[in-house]
C-alpha cells in the first residue's frame, strides 16, 4: 500500500458509498458484474468490468456512442464536448468528478475516440491529469438463454499522476468500473425499455 491509511481508504469508502445511486449499491446488480484489479510494473494499474446484458448491439453501441450524454447517467462524469480534431476523428474534452472525504477530486481528460462498429470502441488520452489513461469498450453477441445478448466489457489501462496517491486512484477505479457499466446497463433500460 502507499502513503495511505487504512483509516482514510476506510473513511473514503463510507463517503463514496453514502453518494452512490439506489442502482450501484442493489448488491444483486454488482454481483452480476465481473470485475477485476491488476497492478503491473511501477504505478501502471488494468481495471476491467464485465456483465451480460440482454439488448441488441445496435442498442448498446447508441448508448456508448452518445458521448454528450454520458453526464446524463454516469455520475462521475460532469462534462463532455465534442472538440475538432485535426483528422476529422472523434476529440473528446472531458471532466471527471468525485466527493470523498469531504474533498472533491476533479480530473480533465481530452481524449480521442475509435470506433470499430460495433464490436469495440477505444479511448486514448490526448493531455490530462493522468499520465496514462487507455480504455476499451467491447460489446459480443451470447445467448442469454432464448434471446440475444451482449457481453459488455470495459478495460482500463491507466498510470496515474504522482500527485495522486496510487491506493486512492486503485480504490476510486476500482469502485467506479461496475458502477460504470451497471449505468449503461440502467440507461438501457431507460431507452428501451425492461427486457426479460
Amino acid at each position: 500500500m502507499s502513503n495511505v491509511s487504512e483509516t482514510a481508504l476506510n473513511n473514503i469508502e463510507t463517503e463514496l458509498q453514502s453518494e452512490t445511486s439506489d442502482l450501484a449499491n442493489d448488491p444483486s446488480l454488482l454481483q452480476a458484474v465481473k470485475g477485476k484489479i491488476e497492478r503491473l510494473e511501477g504505478r501502471k494499474m488494468r481495471f476491467s468490468a464485465k456483465i451480460q446484458i440482454p439488448y441488441s448491439l445496435e442498442q448498446v453501441w447508441q448508448v456508448l456512442t452518445d458521448y454528450e450524454a454520458f453526464p446524463e447517467f454516469m455520475s462521475n462524469l460532469v462534462q463532455i464536448q465534442r472538440l475538432e480534431h485535426p483528422t476529422g476523428n472523434i476529440r473528446l474534452d472531458q471532466i471527471l468528478k468525485k466527493k470523498f472525504m469531504g474533498l472533491q477530486f476533479k480530473a480533465h481528460m481530452i481524449m480521442d475516440i475509435e470506433e470499430n462498429f460495433p464490436h469495440e470502441i477505444r479511448e486514448y488520452l490526448v493531455e490530462g491529469d493522468f499520465q496514462s489513461f487507455l480504455g476499451s469498450w467491447r460489446l459480443d453477441p451470447c445467448l442469454l438463454g432464448e434471446k440475444t445478448g451482449v457481453n459488455l466489457s470495459y478495460e482500463l489501462l491507466v498510470i496515474p499522476k504522482r500527485i495522486f496517491p496510487i491506493a486512492l486512484v486503485e480504490y476510486v477505479l476500482s469502485q467506479d468500473m461496475p458502477k460504470t457499466i451497471l449505468a449503461v446497463k440502467d440507461r438501457l433500460e431507460k431507452l428501451f425499455g425492461a427486457s426479460c
